[in-house]
Formats: C-alpha cells, structure tokens, sequence
C-alpha cells in the first residue's frame, strides 16, 4: 500500500520502508513522528487531506543538503559581483508505517518543521484556570474636600483695552535709499552725414 504525503511544502509519493530527505523537523534522531496532512491512500483520494490517515516515519538523521551557489554578476558599466553558499537543513526519515484510520489517536508525536513554526514545535501547557475571588465593595463617596467648590475659582478679569500704536514711519532718507535710480545709458553717437 502506498500513501500521498505533503511536508515541508512538497508532496512525496511513500511506502513502508521507503527512506526520505525532507525539510528539517522538530525532532531528534531515533525518535518516531507522524505526518497528519495524507492526501491520498491506496484508491482514497482525499478532499483535500483524509481525515484520520497518518504515515509513522522514524527519524534516522538531521543533515545538511548538497552545497549550492548563487553568483550574481552585474554586466557592462557595474563591474560588481556576488556569490553566495547554501546548504539546505534536511531529515531523513525511514517510513514505518501507513494508517488509513486512527491516526489521530496513535499518540505519535506529529512532525513539525523546525524553522518556520518554531512556537508549535515546544509543547504547550495550559495553565489552570485561577479562581474567582469576590469583588472588592466599591469605597464609598470621595469626601467633599477633595471637589473644589465654584466659587474657589477665581473670578474672570476685566479686558484691558489695547492702544493702537501707529505704524512705525520710515525715514524719507531710507526710502530714497531703497529706490536707486535706473543707470543712464549713453547716447550712441550717430554717424555724421557725409557732405558734398
């Protein structure tokens, strides 16, 4: 029997026995895990995922995938270039087994990826629900000292009216100052008128 599986954003074609080199997980080596999201068992075809499957995978190593470079290199006037190493995080897992029902109840450990959900791989533990104490009574009023009476306030004085100064003048020599005649040109001279 052969199962549809989706991890790590790709889809794999497994069976019991098959080994796997897939997206890092959130487990150790030795450890059993299970893959919930099964698209497809035997001739049942999920819509999307079937409901209940599961495929149980040992894990047999945390590895790192083949080395490849990305160089970039900016032609004509740049001169610049670029190269960068990656070496894929991968797991590689042997398949056990292949449960078309009951998955969910197996209590295996489901597989998580191990960098893009880093708060799901770590168990939670709820917290009990801390009990109810009684509300405390409101205290009473606040005393009357505490509000300030109206006429503490202090009354609204009387506007004083405002003298309306005069422009400031400027002096006529200033103003003078401040328009420069236009520079006189010099009469061309005309030419003379020849006599005969």
């Amino acid at each position: 029997m052969f199962a549809v599986m989706k991890t790590g954003g790709k889809q794999y074609r497994v069976q019991s026995g098959d080994v796997l080199r897939v997206e890092k997980l959130a487990a150790d080596a030795g450890e059993m895990i299970q893959f919930n999201e099964v698209l497809m068992v035997g001739s049942t075809v999920g819509a999307p995922m079937i409901v209940g499957a599961g495929v149980q995978a040992e894990v047999i190593d945390q590895i790192k995938g083949p080395k490849t470079i990305n160089f970039v290199k900016r032609r004509r006037k740049h001169s610049s270039k670029r190269t960068k190493g990656h070496r894929q995080k991968l797991t590689l897992v042997r398949i056990k087994d292949i449960l078309e029902k009951g998955a969910d109840k197996s209590g295996v450990k489901a597989a998580i990826g191990a960098g893009s959900v880093p708060h799901l791989a770590t168990p939670v533990i709820e917290a009990a629900p801390a009990e109810k104490k009684p509300a405390a009574k409101k205290a009473a009023a606040k005393p009357a000292a505490a509000v300030k009476p109206a006429a503490a306030k202090k009354p609204a004085t009387a506007k004083k009216p405002v003298a309306a100064k005069a422009p400031a003048e400027k002096p006529a020599a200033k103003k003078a100052a401040a328009k420069k005649p236009a520079a006189k040109k010099p009469a061309a001279k005309k030419p003379a008128a020849d006599k005969e």
